[in-house]
C-alpha cells in the first residue's frame, strides 16, 4: 500500500525526522515548496545522527569516523504529514533513512527492530505493543516542578495540570498518536501518558514521535519537558513500561480463556533469561540506573507474577485479547526500538527454545522473589552487554560496539567529576 505524503492544506513548513541512537527524534524543517523534490529524492544530513550520544558529542566509531569523513545518508518521508495544532501552516512526518547506496544504514536502530520483526513474520506471528511513559513536565528556568502534589489519580491535580496535559492528549493525538489516557504520577510535576497498542514497529516509531512532540509543545506552553529517568533523587522515577502480546489470524495467541498460556510463559521465560545482559537498552546513563532503586515500582531483579507491581514482569490477564506480558524496568529516555528488539529477541527465543519461567513470584518482589537479580549500576550493565554474544547478535556488530562506547564514555565522565555534594561534605571537615 502506498502512503499518502501530501501535505495538510496551508502548510509551508515540514518537521521531518528519525530516531538517533538514544531514541530521540532529529532531522530538518523543509519549505512546502520542496517538498515534493523531498518524497523523490530524500533529504541529505550527515550519518553522524545515529553516532552522537544525547549532548550530540561524536567521536570516532567503526562505521563513522573521521576517517571516512562522516559522509551522508538521506532521509525519506515515512508516514503522512500531519498538521501541528500549536505551530499553524507546520506539518510533522516521521522518516526513514538510506545510504547513499540506497541501502539501510547498519547502525540506524530502527533496523534493529525490523530484524527481530521480520523474525517473528517468519514464525507466523505478529507482535503487538502498548506503551506507557511517564516524564516531568518543568520550569524551563529553574528546572524544577511548579506544583508541590503527589496526588498520584488525582482529579483535582488532574485539572489543575490539565492546561498542559490536556492538549498533550488532544493535539498529540491529532498529530496521529493515539493517545489513551493520562494521569497525575506520583511525584510533583510528573504525569504519565499511555499510547494505544499498536503493530510493534508503529508502536516504536510513535514513542519516538511522542517524546519530540512533547517536547515542542511543553516549549510552546513555557515548560521544560523531560524524559530524564530519574530528574531529583527523593521523587518517583520516569519509567517506559512496554506491554507485548503476540497475534496471529486475530487472535492473540498469548491468551487461552482470559489467562496466560504456555506460550506466553515461553515468551516471559526468555525475557527472564535474557533481562540482565540487555539491561543496557533500558537503561545507558548513570542517572538511568539511579531509578533502579528496591520499593520505587522499579525492578531489581527477574521476578514475574500476575498483576504484581514489584516484579519486572508484570502478567495482565482478563479478556483473550487484554492478556499481555508489561516489562516494568526500562527507563523513560530508553530506545524504543533498541529496547524492543532485545525483548522481543529474548522472548522469541523463549518461544523456540520453549523455555519455562520460575515460579511467579505472588508477593513483595523486593524481599522475596524467584529469579535473578538485574543491574542496578551503569558499570555492571556494561560488563553484561560487553560479555553478552546473543546481545552483539541483536544488535549487530557495529551498533553492539558504538552502543557500548557512548556507555562506556557516560561512565567515563561522570569518573572524572568532583560533585558539588562531595564539595560541601568534605572540603571542610577533611
Amino acid at each position: 500500500m502506498t502512503t499518502d505524503f501530501s501535505l495538510p492544506e496551508g502548510t509551508h513548513t515540514v518537521i521531518l525526522g528519525v530516531g538517533d541512537m538514544c531514541g530521540i527524534m532529529r532531522g530538518k524543517r523543509i519549505p512546502a515548496s520542496h517538498w515534493e523534490t523531498i518524497c523523490k529524492e530524500g533529504n541529505a544530513l550527515s550519518v553522524a545522527l545515529f553516532a552522537i550520544d544525547m549532548t550530540c558529542d561524536v567521536w570516532d566509531t567503526p562505521y563513522v569516523n573521521f576517517g571516512n569523513g562522516y559522509p551522508d545518508m538521506h532521509m525519506f518521508p515515512l508516514t503522512q504529514p500531519k498538521a501541528v495544532p500549536w505551530e499553524p501552516g507546520v506539518a510533522v512526518c516521521m522518516g526513514y533513512a538510506e545510504g547513499g547506496d540506497h541501502k539501510p544504514v547498519p547502525i540506524d536502530p530502527r533496523q534493529v527492530l525490523k530484524r527481530q520483526l521480520d523474525r517473528a513474520k517468519d514464525m507466523g506471528y505478529e507482535i503487538q505493543v502498548g506503551a506507557e511513559l511517564e516524564f516531568y513536565l518543568l520550569d524551563p528556568e529553574t528546572g524544577q516542578p511548579r506544583d508541590s502534589s503527589i496526588q498520584v489519580y488525582g482529579l483535582g491535580r488532574a485539572a489543575r495540570m490539565e492546561h498542559i496535559v490536556g492538549p498533550i492528549r488532544q493535539q498529540i493525538n491529532e498529530c496521529g498518536i493515539p493517545i489513551e489516557q493520562s494521569n497525575p504520577e506520583y511525584a510533583p510535576g510528573q504525569v504519565e501518558v499511555n499510547i494505544r497498542y499498536d503493530e510493534a514497529m508503529k508502536s516504536a516509531d510513535n514513542v519516538i514521535l511522542f517524546k519530540s512532540l512533547v517536547r515542542q509543545l511543553g516549549i510552546s506552553q513555557d515548560y521544560l519537558a523531560t524524559f530524564m529517568p530519574k530528574p531529583f533523587f527523593e521523587q518517583s522515577g520516569s519509567g517506559f513500561h512496554t506491554h507485548y502480546s503476540l497475534w496471529k489470524d486475530g487472535k492473540n495467541v498469548f491468551a487461552d480463556n482470559g489467562k496466560l498460556n504456555a506460550l506466553g510463559k515461553n515468551f516471559t521465560a526468555g525475557l527472564q533469561k535474557r533481562m540482565a545482559e540487555a539491561a543496557l537498552c533500558g537503561a545507558y546513563t548513570v542517572n538511568g540506573f539511579r531509578r533502579r532503586q528496591p520499593y520505587t515500582f522499579c525492578p531489581v531483579n527477574t521476578a514475574w507474577g500476575y498483576d504484581n507491581r514489584t516484579v519486572a514482569l508484570r502478567i495482565i490477564q482478563g479478556s483473550d485479547t487484554a492478556v499481555r506480558v508489561e516489562k516494568r524496568d526500562a527507563g523513560a529516555d530508553a530506545n524504543p526500538y533498541l529496547l524492543m528488539a532485545s525483548d522481543i529477541a529474548a522472548g522469541l527465543d523463549g518461544i523456540e527454545q520453549g523455555l519455562e519461567p520460575t515460579e511467579p513470584t505472588m508477593g513483595n518482589a523486593y524481599e522475596e522473589f524467584h529469579g535473578e537479580p538485574v543491574p542496578t549500576d551503569l558499570a555492571d550493565a556494561i560488563a553484561r552487554a560487553r560479555g553478552s554474544d546473543w546481545l552483539k547478535d541483536v544488535l549487530g556488530d557495529l551498533m553492539w560496539e558504538q552502543y557500548c562506547q557512548m556507555a562506556e564514555r557516560e561512565l567515563e565522565f561522570f569518573g572524572q567529576q568532583v560533585t558539588q555534594v562531595e564539595t560541601d561534605r568534605y572540603m571542610r571537615s577533611l
